[in-house]
C-alpha cells in the first residue's frame, strides 16, 4: 500500500506525495469506540494542479469530473469500517475507480436503427393479445 503510489489504470499512477489524508471520527458502527477512533477517511487529491497528468487526461478529468470536484480537488471518504486502515482502503479504491472512469474514453455513439418487421409483427401480436384478454374479462352485457 505504502511508497509507490495509487495505481489509476496502466498509465496512470498517482504518487502519495500527491494525496492529502485527513481522518475524523466517523458515525456507526463502533459501540464506544467510534467516540474515540479516529475511523473516518477522507482522501483528496488535487486533479487541477496534478505532475503525473498529461494536459488532455487533466482536461478530460476537470470535465468529466466537474460536479465532484471542489477547486479542481477531487475528495472521498469512507466511513464504513470499523478499522481506520480498512476505510483507507476503501477511500483509495473508491479514487483509482473515480479516477479511472474519468479517463476512460467515452463509449461509443449508438447508431439509429430501426425496428425490424419481425419486431414490428410481434408487437402488435401482443397488442392484440392483451386486448382480447381484456375483452375476455369485461362484464357480458345483460341487454
Amino acid at each position: 500500500m505504502a511508497g509507490s503510489g495509487l495505481r489509476v489504470n496502466g498509465s496512470l499512477t498517482i504518487p502519495d506525495g500527491e494525496l492529502a489524508w485527513r481522518f475524523s471520527r466517523s458515525s456507526g458502527p463502533g459501540g464506544q469506540g467510534v467516540n474515540t477512533t479516529d475511523s473516518r477517511v477522507e482522501l483528496s487529491w488535487d486533479v487541477a494542479r496534478s505532475a503525473v497528468l498529461e494536459d488532455g487526461q487533466r482536461a478530460r478529468l476537470l470535465d468529466r469530473l466537474e460536479p465532484r470536484l471542489t477547486g479542481g480537488v477531487l475528495t472521498v471518504t469512507a466511513s464504513e469500517h470499523r478499522a481506520q486502515l480498512r476505510n483507507r482502503d476503501a477511500a483509495r479504491a473508491r479514487l483509482a475507480e473515480l479516477a479511472a472512469g474519468g479517463l476512460a474514453p467515452p463509449p461509443r455513439r449508438r447508431r439509429a436503427t430501426k425496428p425490424t418487421r419481425g419486431s414490428k409483427e410481434r408487437r402488435l401480436r401482443a397488442k392484440k393479445q392483451h386486448a382480447q384478454t381484456k375483452q375476455w374479462r369485461r362484464r357480458p352485457d345483460h341487454s
